[in-house]
């Protein structure tokens, strides 16, 4: 009865997208070494991520969409620095609509609080939110088709959003890609996956401490890595551990300087003077636990009882 259930509320989301859903995820990591470049010394990140999401049906072809995205770094910012710790809360809202057998589409806000939380006001306060179109072109082939748009302590950045879903016919390889924010293409051999993904975006934090100046941290973030994968409980729990290579650059701008637009990869009318100096990338270690509901297979079980 709880499968059946958990079913209805899950299956007309995500009908016409991927035959499961990632209801909770936990991602911890560090990075090696990061060099400060133009300056001596160096420093490291450490980085904490949880990510819940709870569909809840209105009517047989919406759902809402709600949750909750927490994250943490921690590094140095500079080597006059100490350690800052940077934090981020996004509430998820929104709706998911399928129209017929081959479209439907998502809308979500994202609003969230971004700073190092030592005195929280509304200038930590930002809004963001993306719109995907999805086109059902086979079973196993979805195409994604949107854009991504959020305020940041710098001004507006936004993206637009080109993608798709395959699976194979044995179901054993998978391409999950929404360019240019993320990918994700794997191969399953059974109890273990074998994984590359990527994750870019851009993100800022408000620098709120009494008697440090007022400057934000502009967060440019582009990450590739490769995963070995263990699927637990019929892959309903995965285990993933990560090694990549993170190009992650943490600048340090006066509160109130801004560009024009950020678009994608590209940034218009920025005359913003750094304060920091600029940290290198460097190789990272990641461990990740993700809660996985499969559909299908549930599905498969509920009409065989």
């Amino acid at each position: 009865m709880k499968k059946q259930l958990l079913l209805f509320i899950l299956f007309p989301l995500f009908c016409q997208s991927q035959n499961y859903v990632d209801l909770f995820k936990l991602g911890y990591g560090q990075t090696i070494n990061n060099e400060f470049v133009d300056a001596p010394g160096s420093t490291y990140v450490k980085s904490l991520e949880a990510d819940l999401t709870f569909p809840v049906v209105l009517n047989e072809r919406h759902a809402l969409i709600t949750g909750v995205a927490f994250s943490r770094n921690n590094l140095e910012l500079s080597p006059a620095f100490d350690f800052t710790s940077l934090y981020s809360t996004t509430l998820k809202l929104g709706l998911a609509s399928t129209y017929n057998n081959k479209w439907s589409s998502t809308i979500v806000l994202l609003p969230k609080i971004a700073s190092d939380y030592k005195n929280i006001s509304g200038d930590d306060f930002y809004i963001g939110g993306f719109a995907l179109l999805k086109l059902k072109k086979k079973e196993n082939l979805i195409y994604r088709f949107g854009l991504y748009g959020t305020s940041e302590a710098f001004g507006i950045f936004t993206t637009p959003i080109i993608g798709w879903y395959y699976l194979s016919d044995n179901g054993r390889f998978e391409m999950d890609m929404s360019l240019p924010i993320a990918a994700d293409i794997n191969y399953c051999l059974g109890i273990t996956t074998i994984g590359l993904d990527y994750y870019g975006i851009g993100r800022s934090f408000n620098i709120t401490e009494d008697g440090a100046a007022p400057v934000y941290v502009d967060l440019s973030s582009l990450e590739f890595a490769s995963y070995l994968q263990f699927n637990a409980l019929q892959k309903s729990v995965l285990l993933r551990a990560k090694f990549g290579y993170s190009s992650n650059n943490y600048e340090v701008y006066e509160q109130g300087s801004k560009i024009d637009l950020g678009l994608s990869a590209f940034s218009f009318g920025d005359d913003r003077t750094q304060l920091n100096p600029d940290i290198s990338g460097g190789f990272f270690l990641k461990f990740e636990a993700i809660y996985r509901f499969n559909i299908s297979k549930t599905e498969d079980k509920t009409s065989a009882d």
